[in-house]
Order: structure tokens, then C-alpha cells, then sequence
């Protein structure tokens, strides 16, 4: 059992943590989350050894293995799968002894360490390490190569793939998914689930943790908050709290006020009785999840772009690659106003080749690319944090591609990302991976474009700011295609997936959960050389494959004429929402007034015979604020009755 008692951690001047409390049995499974900066990858620095308390007690039983995942990049010249061997120090020392025992032709000796090596389970130790590296993405013909000759992303997975060859009863993982693709991460969450050691995982990943931890951990104000289920429960029950603390109990309950006001006014009226219901559905909806995002620190969404009315992007035939080399060949692909697609597909089948080709930034090998009248096109890569300016700010850089905008404006713009003050002038060299993430995401936000196309941009990002996109991009009007590992954005952003495989580009008739059986089936089929593909033996949870029969071939149909109806209605309702939230907007300001008035009413001195003409004109401009927020609530209440025909 791991103990920390009344933990003070402080970098720098900054308090971390402070009278930390935390209990983490044999066997758990816990997330920690917080956001950037709150002390989580300290709190395990903590536990690895590597710095100490300013305070408090730690207790970790002595005879505990632990394994990590490290963070800097190796610049080994050790082939790839020898450097995962090293992730076990002990099988390494009884074969260093077995090389010294054959030299010395020292038999008896030479016995006994190979009776060692089978207690190791050292026998098939190199075959476990090319089953991590296969899971992780790694191609056979990539595990001689050295270390060094991979890219920062993939020795990171190299670090994680050492991390789960190491035995251990107690496993840190920090953000190990930011550089894997969703295959990787559908696989990491299967070898997880199947880890029986304690486990501690630092992740945004909300689905991941969700099907990994049995607990969370939260990293708020300098302590740690436990709380018992994975992260949908946190989320619901840190809600609960928060609506019991004073500042966002406030803000809660002045929306109640209006729903049920709503709800009163209009339960009796046989036109809004659906309506009523819908609104006391939305209030319980309200108390059950929104009050746990509701300090969050981000606010942002998408500006209505150019419209457009014809394509915005198109590849007719198109055959994609690099270098010469086709990966994507003979792609048919078009963008109109309103897609939103997700692109699936195993790791360098070439996703973020076709949406590089989509951009312009590689060149067609064959075909034609046509880009429509009004096209701009905001483009997240996963590179995009290389080509930030570092000695530049957060402001500089939205200063240098608006000009004339005033300098409020652009503070207020990045005070929805969480620059503040000084921190907005700041340059971003010293920024974190996140920060400088949120960075190019503004950047892209603030130039309206019609068609997104974005590369795992959730990478870097803590859980509040994927759910401040997530939120965004539902109400974004533009076109939308996405790469990501991040199945919950996936999910709630996206009407429909293309598959990327087999140097094709098609559509897939089917959902993520469609997908992960897919991939199971693609990861049993072999190669021409009679190697199974990525055969893994990592416990999985059982799902019966059947073969496709007709009834599902109507399934996967009906599911794609349920997607085309849902993207139909999203066109159609785009402008009721819209007018919608200007409404809302409309009432909300009218109501701020409204609170204003009724204060200076409440002043005694407003009623002396001095005053009476400023009463007079205090009472009539309550009287026609009321009747605005009536008139406007009117307008609000018939367009939502337009919605919900759309939605019933």
C-alpha cells in the first residue's frame, strides 16, 4: 500500500501541493488528472524517487517494483527491440552471466543460470518485446533498427514499450497515448486492463481512462481529491460538489430559475407542453454534468467562416504520397459545406497523407486537386507546435496575422484560452506542450475558416480544454475532417468515418465499436510472407465476430442513412441555432439590466420627492426591459419548437 500524509510539494516559489492526502491499494488502477501544471508529473517524480517532499510523509513498501515511462528521448544506437529488452534489468543480468558462464566453459554454472533465465520467463522475452513493439505500431522490419534513426514520437513509444516489458507491482504512466495513434491506444487499453500490479496513469484521454482506471485521482487547488470510478463518475459527482460551493451554486442556479420559470408559465399550454418537457429534461441534464466543467477555464468557438455553396475541396483520382511513392492510390475524395468526417485507419496507412494532400502541402503524384471559390482552410498538424515562433507570445503571434485588430481584442480573444495578463506577452519558448498547443489552436480559430482539417490536435491537452474543442466543434458550421486518438471527440464531433487502409480511401459503414472489431479482424489477416499482422497475445475482452451476412450488410446501410439524415438536419437546423443563441444572448444582456434596475430600485433615497422623476424613469425602463425579455423569450420558446420537430 503507497501512503502520502499531509504532502507539501513546491516548484520554485510555486506551491504544487500542500497537506496532500492519498491511499492507493495493491491492484488499483487510478488516473490522475489536473490541469497542466498542477503538480501530476511531479506528484510522480515523487513517487519514482527523483526529488522529495517539502514536507509530509511518503511510504512506499521497499520491496515494490517500479516502472515508468520515460519521458526524454533516448539517443540510444541499440536496435529497437534490444533497448525494449533493457526494460528488464534482471533477464539482462542473467544473460551477461550465461555470456560470462559459456566463456568460461563453466558448465554447473552455465545450469544454474539458465534455470534462472526459465524462472524469468526469459525465454520468450524477446518474442514478448516484439509483441509490444508490434501492438505500439512498430513494423518487423523496423525492430533492428537503431534507437536514434526514429523520430521523437516514436521513442517516446519506444520509452512506453520498455515501461510494459518491465516487471513491476507498480506502474507510472505519464500522457502515454499523446503519441500514439488510435490503434496503439485501442491495444494499450486492452494490455492495461489485463495489468495486475497497481497502476497509475496520468492521462486526458477520457475514454481511455474510462476503460482502464477504477479510480481518479484529481490535482485541484494544491490537493488531492479521490474519488471511487473512472471518469464519467468523476465527472458526474465532482458536478454534485461543485454545486454546493457558493460561486458555481450561483451561476447554477440562476439558470434553474429560468427553466423552471419556463416550465411554470407554459406546462398548462398544449403548444409548449412538449417543450416544458424538454426544458425539464435539459434542467436534470444540467445538474448531472454541467456544473463539472463549469470553472473551467476556457471559452472559445468557431466564427462563421465565408459561405460557401459548391465544393470546398476536392481529389479526383488522386494517387498521395511522398518521395514518388504512392501510399493512397487512385482517391476519390470531396468536401462540401457541412461534412464532418473522421478519418480511421491502422498506423501509416496514410491518413494524415490525405489530409496533407487535402491542404496543398504535398503535391499530387497523379490526379487533380480543385479547392472551391470561397475555401480557407485551418490546418491542425502534428507538427504544427514546431513552427511556432518561440520567441514570440501568444499575442505577437495573432498580432502578425491581424494587424488592425485593437490590442483588447486580441486579449480578450486569448483570455478564452487561458492567456491572461502577462501571460499573453510572454514568449511561448518557456510554454508547455499544451500551452503551446492552445496556441496554435487560436491561431487557427481566430481566421473563421469553412473547412477544418485537423491532425490528433487533442494531443497535449488537458481534459477541460478537449472538452472546451469538443464543444466548439459541435457548433461549428464548417467542414470538418479529423485524425485523432481520442474516441470521445471523435464520437461527438463527426457524422460519418472514411477508412484509410490498404492504400485505399472508402466509406466506413459503421461506428468506432465497428471499427475496433474491424481492426481485430485486420490484425489476424497475413502477409504475403505468412506473418500475421500485429498478432497480439494480449488478453482482450471477448466480442463474437460474425460472419457478414445480409442482416448486417442492412445494418451498416441504415446506419448510413441515419448519418445522412443527421447531417441534413445539422444544415437545416445551423440557422435555428443560430438565431437561437442570439436570442438567448439577446435575453441574457436584457436581464443583466434588468438586475442593474431592480438594485437602484431597491435604494431608499430613489423614493424621496427629490428623486421623482428619476424613479419614474427608472420604473418605465424596468417596465420595457420585462417586455423585450418577454417578446424575445417568445421568439425563442417558437424557434425551439421548430428544433425539437427536427429532433422528435
Amino acid at each position: 500500500m503507497i501512503t502520502l500524509t499531509d504532502i507539501e510539494l513546491r516548484r520554485g516559489t510555486k506551491v504544487l501541493l500542500q497537506d496532500a492526502e492519498l491511499v492507493v491499494h495493491p491492484g488499483q488502477h487510478i488516473g490522475i488528472i489536473g490541469a497542466n501544471g498542477s503538480g501530476k508529473s511531479s506528484l510522480f517524480k515523487l513517487l519514482m524517487g527523483k526529488i522529495s517532499a517539502d514536507a509530509g510523509e511518503l511510504f512506499i513498501p521497499q520491496d515494490w517494483r517500479v516502472a515508468h515511462m520515460a519521458q526524454e528521448l533516448a539517443n540510444s544506437e541499440s536496435s529497437v527491440v534490444d533497448f525494449v529488452l533493457d526494460g528488464d534489468p534482471q533477464i539482462r543480468q542473467i544473460e551477461r552471466a550465461i555470456e560470462k558462464a559459456l566463456a568460461d566453459e563453466d558448465h554447473d554454472r552455465l545450469a544454474l543460470e539458465y534455470e534462472k533465465l526459465d524462472n524469468a520467463n526469459g525465454f520468450d522475452a524477446h518474442y514478448r518485446a516484439e509483441q509490444l513493439l508490434h501492438g505500439l505500431g512498430f513494423d518487423q522490419s523496423e525492430l533492428d533498427r537503431p534507437v536514434n534513426s526514429f523520430s521523437g514520437g516514436w521513442r517516446i513509444r519506444l520509452n512506453l514499450a520498455q515501461a510494459l516489458m518491465s516487471p513491476s507491482d507498480l506502474m507510472l504512466l505519464d500522457e502515454p497515448t499523446n503519441h500514439l495513434d488510435l490503434d496503439a491506444t485501442l491495444w494499450l487499453e486492452q494490455w492495461l486492463k489485463s495489468y495486475t500490479g497497481t497502476l497509475l496513469i496520468i492521462s486526458h484521454d477520457r475514454d481511455f481512462i474510462d476503460n482502464v482506471v477504477d479510480r481518479i485521482v484529481h490535482v485541484e487547488h494544491c490537493k488531492t481529491n479521490a474519488y471511487k470510478g473512472n471518469y464519467s463518475t468523476f465527472e458526474r459527482v465532482r458536478g454534485e460538489r461543485l454545486a454546493l460551493q457558493q460561486a458555481s451554486f450561483e451561476k447554477q442556479q440562476k439558470r434553474r430559475k429560468e427553466v423552471e420559470e419556463f416550465i411554470t408559465r407554459f406546462k398548462a399550454k398544449a403548444s409548449k407542453a412538449k417543450q416544458a418537457q424538454s426544458r425539464v429534461k435539459e434542467l436534470a441534464r444540467m445538474e448531472d454534468i454541467a456544473p463539472a466543467h463549469i470553472d473551467s477555464p476556457f471559452y472559445f468557438s468557431f466564427a462563421q467562416g465565408k459561405k460557401a455553396h459548391s465544393a470546398l475541396a476536392n481529389i479526383s483520382q488522386g494517387d498521395l504520397g511522398h518521395d514518388g511513392r504512392a501510399i493512397l492510390s487512385n482517391v476519390n475524395f470531396d468536401l462540401h459545406p457541412g461534412t464532418r468526417i473522421g478519418l480511421l485507419g491502422p498506423n501509416g496507412a496514410g491518413k494524415s497523407t490525405l489530409i496533407a494532400s487535402l491542404t496543398g502541402d504535398l503535391n499530387l503524384l497523379n490526379g487533380e486537386r480543385v479547392y472551391g471559390e470561397n475555401v480557407k482552410i485551418g490546418y491542425f498538424a502534428q507538427h504544427q507546435l514546431e513552427v511556432l515562433d518561440l520567441q514570440a507570445s501568444a499575442f505577437l503571434h495573432l498580432q502578425r496575422i491581424s494587424p488592425k485588430s485593437t490590442d483588447q481584442e486580441l486579449r480578450n480573444f486569448l483570455g478564452g484560452f487561458d492567456f491572461h495578463g502577462d501571460k499573453a506577452l510572454e514568449p511561448i519558448k518557456a510554454f508547455s506542450g499544451g500551452e503551446k498547443a492552445r496556441v496554435a489552436l487560436a491561431l487557427i480559430v481566430w481566421q473563421k475558416p469553412n473547412l477544418l482539417l485537423l491532425d490528433e490536435p487533442t494531443n497535449h491537452l488537458d481534459l477541460e480544454m478537449r472538452h472546451a474543442l469538443t464543444l466548439a466543434l459541435q457548433s461549428y458550421e464548417g467542414a470538418l475532417v479529423v485524425i485523432s486518438h481520442d474516441r470521445h471527440l471523435l464520437r461527438n464531433t463527426v457524422d460519418e468515418f472514411y477508412l484509410v487502409a490498404d492504400g485505399a480511401v472508402k466509406e466506413f459503414e459503421g461506428d468506432l465499436k465497428d471499427y475496433q472489431l474491424w481492426l481485430k479482424n485486420f490484425n489476424r489477416v497475413p502477409t504475403d510472407s505468412g506473418q500475421k499482422t500485429g498478432e497480439l497475445e494480449v488478453p482482450v475482452i471477448e466480442e463474437k465476430i460474425e460472419p457478414v451476412d445480409a442482416v448486417e450488410v442492412l445494418s451498416a446501410a441504415e446506419k448510413k442513412r441515419q448519418r445522412q439524415q443527421s447531417a441534413d438536419a445539422r444544415k437545416q437546423l445551423a440557422p435555428l441555432r443560430k438565431k437561437s443563441n442570439q436570442l438567448e444572448n439577446k435575453v441574457e444582456k436584457y436581464q443583466a439590466q434588468l438586475v442593474e434596475i431592480e438594485s437602484s430600485l431597491a435604494e431608499a433615497d430613489l423614493y424621496l420627492d427629490t428623486n421623482k422623476q428619476k424613479l419614474k424613469q427608472q420604473l418605465g425602463l424596468q417596465a420595457e426591459i420585462k417586455k423585450s425579455i418577454s417578446e424575445n423569450e417568445e421568439q425563442w420558446f417558437d424557434i425551439q419548437q421548430q428544433i425539437e420537430q427536427f429532433d422528435s
